[in-house]
């Protein structure tokens, strides 16, 4: 991994292709939410398809805590789609058969020269793109359990929630001040909360 990828470094925003083959920047898909990038090998490697597995249950509960959550692969288009369609994940789904990542981020499995892929990351990022902590997967049991990413994900929000300990006096009383940007949806129209969702 590049020596300025580092926890509290800000992550490159990149700009790929989805599963639809609509280009996005991580920084568009993150918005203001913790979010957790998931670089991996691709659509024939059974410890991607295993994590992703885990990853499918985890993710409703990404959705009720304001968390997303983005998958990068070095497949094409179809191996893409094949992948994400077979573990029955709803989230997006990067393709970068160009290997832009993979060489920016000098992050190549050059022990499988065969497939030409990425050693596996998962990155969980704080709003803005700031790496928060990076988990090896080149190994299976370096990726992080849902357990720990719920972990990582605590931590981050209750750093980032103006409103995350509602039940003290002070926010009660900017509460009955009308102050309702501390509160969630932290001044966003009703249209901006959809968006959001989507």
């Amino acid at each position: 991994m590049r020596e300025d990828i580092v926890p509290g470094s800000k992550f490159p925003d990149y700009k790929l292709r989805d599963h639809k083959n609509k280009p996005h920047m991580l920084s568009e898909l993150q918005g203001d939410d913790p979010m957790i990038l998931t670089l991996l090998r691709g659509h024939y490697c059974p410890k991607d398809r295993q994590q992703l597995q885990e990853l499918v249950g985890f993710h409703a509960h990404m959705d009720v805590g304001y968390a997303r959550i983005v998958t990068i692969t070095c497949d094409d288009i179809l191996q893409l789609n094949e992948l994400k369609l077979g573990v029955g994940a709803h989230w997006t789904f990067l393709h970068d058969p160009e290997r832009t990542i993979q060489k920016d981020l000098d992050i190549k499995e050059y022990t499988d020269p065969l497939n030409d892929v990425m050693i596996p990351h998962t990155i969980v990022l704080e709003p803005g793109l700031v790496i928060y902590k990076i988990y090896n997967g080149y190994w299976y049991w370096g990726r992080p359990t849902p357990d720990e990413l719920h972990r990582d994900l605590r931590d981050i929000s209750s750093r980032i929630r103006p409103d995350w300990k509602i039940d003290t006096p002070e926010m009660r009383a900017a509460w009955d001040r009308g102050e309702r940007d501390m509160f969630w949806p932290y001044g966003l129209s009703m249209r901006e909360i959809i968006e959001r969702s989507e």
